[in-house]
């Protein structure tokens, strides 16, 4: 298939601009305290940082919590967070610079930028288009291929990424569905910068955060205990926050980059969103074409039953960089950041130049999507009193019913290390095409599992119930992993993971992981 769908054109014509909905004035600013109160109480949140816009004005600032619970420093409108795959809007955006300046074109073959540039089918490669990068329709597995994004820091470069592609399956024909990626924004990011003979962060600070006046956003190489103020990520860890990996005086430019590598204050985002609801903020930034492009749908979505009972939902999509949808007869343009312990949340009611941003720095997805709702539906539906409590609720009853129904993490408390000496003809080295080289080797003792490249993904090997499972060192509990060992038809050991967790973060793409013994221990 070549060019762009038919229904997609006719979808993105449709569905670009919603007519404007009735609007209501919205609660005072002490019930926008209220709902910040219960998000922040009801899930024991280490800091957080609220911003409501109103008519493309900010009209309320709401902070919370520290920069990291075991310190003193609390968190403010200026603290830097991980803003995840929030950056990836930011990404559409310098190629949309870059296309108003006639650098590129949107329906440019990706190997016209990237020669080096190669998917798993060669039809694939030569028929991508720099949209495609962005819309999540390549035909991979959902998340393929992220384990070498995550989790940071790692040694995966940019070039690994590339390379990787080609080695990663395809679970659908290209353009045929919606799957989630993070690797492509990163060739994005390459497409950029080689169209613009700029390395990409000197993109974001030329073509973003210098022009918007984002003062405090960091991206590529930068030094934390110079710039301050910067918010740490925490994990749950018996049922309390707890710092994760704390930022050292420099941090180094991560290959994620262009899917999620960003920082940002919450003043930062709260001017981003200001210039996006409202041209005039920054006359001749974008212009109406490149707007409408962002912002049209170009690729459908599944609607989720929560979509539609939440929200009255009857049509959802993707952008560049943007989930678009209805809600409660609004149009909504928003989407979510999640990366190593933050967790961020930007939703905006174009028509009416209402928004909302939450950042997070621990544990809060169940947070942000309950915040987010209650403060959407100031606008969308009035005088409901639907609050955070409200959709906790609902949120807990959904749990429920997951663990009712068997879809719930299996307790392995009782799981037992295994010994150095277990099964020594499957013990080695091991190689995955696009992960590389892992070692299932004896330490002190024990059987231990360490990848080569991600030095963060060193597993303790456990037995429960007949079943090897990987207990990691610097993870959550939530990313453990069965294990699955055998020797092929020749007598070859081979290695499989899976997920223990059934919802299980899919940027731990154990699903495409062929491991083959290359080697014994050394």
């Amino acid at each position: 298939m070549q060019g762009k769908p038919s229904w997609a054109l006719a979808l993105g014509a449709a569905l670009a601009w919603l007519p404007l909905a009735a609007q209501a004035t919205p609660a005072t600013d002490d019930e926008v305290e209220r709902l910040v109160d219960q998000a922040f109480a009801r899930y024991a949140l280490p800091g957080m940082a609220v911003g409501v816009i109103q008519d493309g004005q900010v009209v309320h600032i709401a902070t919370r919590g520290k920069l990291a619970i075991d310190g003193d420093r609390a968190v403010d409108a200026d603290s830097l967070f991980k803003i995840a795959s929030n950056t990836k809007a930011m990404t559409g955006a310098v190629l949309a610079r870059l296309v108003q300046a006639g650098k590129l074109a949107w329906d440019d073959p990706v190997i016209k930028h990237l020669p080096q540039f190669a998917m798993h089918d060669a039809w694939v490669t030569g028929h991508m288009q720099v949209r495609d990068l962005l819309i999540h329709n390549s035909g991979l597995g959902l998340g393929a291929g992220d384990l070498m994004l995550w989790p940071e820091p790692n040694d995966f470069d940019r070039a690994d990424i590339i390379a990787g592609l080609a080695h990663l399956k395809p679970v659908s024909s290209f353009r045929a569905g919606y799957a989630y990626d993070n690797l492509l924004y990163v060739v994005a990011g390459e497409v950029a910068a080689a169209a613009a003979g700029k390395p990409f962060n000197q993109l974001l600070r030329e073509e973003i955060f210098v022009p918007l006046g984002m003062t405090r956003c960091q991206a590529g190489d930068w030094s934390p205990a110079t710039v301050g103020n910067v918010a740490q990520p925490h994990y749950r860890s018996g049922g309390t926050h707890v710092v994760g990996r704390r930022d050292g005086d420099w941090e180094a430019d991560f290959p994620s980059m262009a899917a999620g590598g960003v920082r940002c204050s919450l003043n930062d985002m709260l001017r981003w969103s200001q210039v996006l609801l409202d041209p005039s903020v920054v006359p001749g930034w974008l212009d109406a074409t490149q707007r409408r492009a962002l912002w049209t749908a170009h690729m459908p979505m599944p609607i989720s039953q929560r979509l539609r009972d939440w929200d009255n939902s009857h049509f959802y999509a993707y952008g560049y960089g943007w989930r678009l949808s209805d809600m409660d007869g609004q149009w909504k343009v928003a989407h979510t950041g999640t990366l190593s312990g933050m967790y961020s949340s930007l939703a905006l009611l174009p028509d009416s130049r209402n928004g909302v941003v939450i950042l997070i720095n621990g544990a809060g997805e169940a947070a942000r999507t309950t915040l987010m709702q209650a403060l959407l539906k100031r606008w969308t539906q009035p005088g409901a009193g639907l609050d955070v409590a409200h959709y906790a609720d609902q949120l807990d009853a959904e749990a429920g019913q997951a663990r009712a129904a068997g879809r719930s993490r299996p307790d392995t408390a009782a799981a037992k290390a295994v010994s150095g000496r277990y099964l020594p003809a499957a013990q080695g080295l091991y190689r995955d095409p696009w992960f590389g080289q892992v070692r299932l080797c004896p330490q002190q003792g024990q059987l231990q599992w360490q990848s080569e490249k991600s030095p963060r993904m060193q597993a303790q090997v456990k037995q429960l119930d007949g079943r090897l499972l990987l207990d990691w060192q610097q993870l959550g509990e939530d990313a453990d992993a069965w294990l699955q060992l055998q020797p092929d038809a020749v007598g070859v050991w081979q290695m499989q993971l899976s997920a223990i967790d059934p919802d299980i973060d899919f940027s731990y793409d154990y699903p495409d992981l062929a491991f083959t013994r290359i080697a014994d221990c050394p």
